[in-house]
């Protein structure tokens, strides 16, 4: 009986394994195939049978990225705009979940709901009254018209993800900081910032990236070439006669650098910070 229980268990978990051998391949064959690409020559991109390695190996492309386009000035123009505004949303994300989670107040099922719609809102429902408040304001063309924008969009959504992480933080160390004579805080800096990193981090992690691969307000809001992003920058990149695809691939791979890295090294911590939201409500 006992040896049926192993063989029915073993071909679960094997079951599970070869499953996620499939969802690996399906999601890493499309990145694999766009970093392969963009080492191609523009020759070979077309060739029929396609090549799956490319052969021979050419930076020409890369090359080409930032020395023909100014895909570094829109690699810059991103940098700035999304790490101000995920500074902004982790700071402001921070105090409201641990007032929302932490502290006794009126209204919070109202106001969370509140934040429930605005995080699921469209941005191109408001993108024209945005337009036209950016423009009275002369912010159009400008790094802050971009990172208010993102900032406002990316806030309830960190405000969830901190919130419910810190409902998971033990009361009794923060009773601990109220009998020292700690105030809220000094209690947020010192006792529950350092327990919510996790949680941070997973926040910081998805607002990076949501800002980071926005097209549509920075199309709209950003026209001229020296304040584009990097989304619009790679599709300004073709033109009515040519569409440079090496070139596309080679600019798409950097993009993805930036997040690819920030996802290795804390991807303990956006683990622990999602499994922990999870199970608290």
């Amino acid at each position: 009986m006992r040896n049926r229980k192993r063989t029915g268990w073993h071909r679960y978990i094997n079951g599970i394994n070869i499953s996620a051998f499939f969802v690996v391949l399906f999601v890493g064959l499309p990145l694999y195939w766009l970093i392969a690409s963009s080492f191609k020559t523009p020759a070979n991109l077309g060739n029929s049978p396609p090549q799956f390695f490319p052969n021979p190996v050419s930076v020409g492309n890369y090359t080409d990225a930032f020395k023909n386009n100014d895909f570094g000035q829109y690699f810059i123009n991103s940098l700035i705009v999304t790490l101000i505004a995920t500074a902004l949303v982790l700071i402001l994300g921070t105090m409201a979940g641990y007032a929302l989670g932490r502290l006794p107040m009126r209204g919070k099922f109202t106001l969370m709901v509140t934040l429930l719609i605005i995080s699921v809102f469209p941005a191109i429902a408001v993108i024209a009254p945005l337009y036209l408040v950016l423009r009275n304001l002369g912010w159009l063309n400008s790094y802050q018209g971009l990172i208010i924008p993102y900032t406002a969009f990316n806030l309830p959504f960190a405000i969830w993800i901190l919130r419910n992480y810190m409902l998971g933080i033990p009361k009794e160390m923060e009773e601990t900081g109220r009998i020292d004579g700690a105030g809220p805080f000094r209690t947020l800096w010192t006792i529950i910032l350092p327990m919510a990193l996790p949680g941070i981090f997973t926040a910081g992690i998805f607002c990076f990236t949501a800002c980071w691969t926005e097209f549509l307000m920075a199309l709209t809001f950003n026209s001229a070439n020296q304040y584009r992003t990097i989304p619009v920058g790679i599709a300004e990149f073709g033109t009515v006669f040519t569409v440079p695809y090496g070139t596309i691939f080679a600019a798409s791979v950097v993009a993805v650098v930036p997040i690819g890295i920030l996802v290795f090294i804390f991807r303990k911590f956006v683990i622990s910070g999602l499994t922990s939201g999870a199970v608290k409500g």
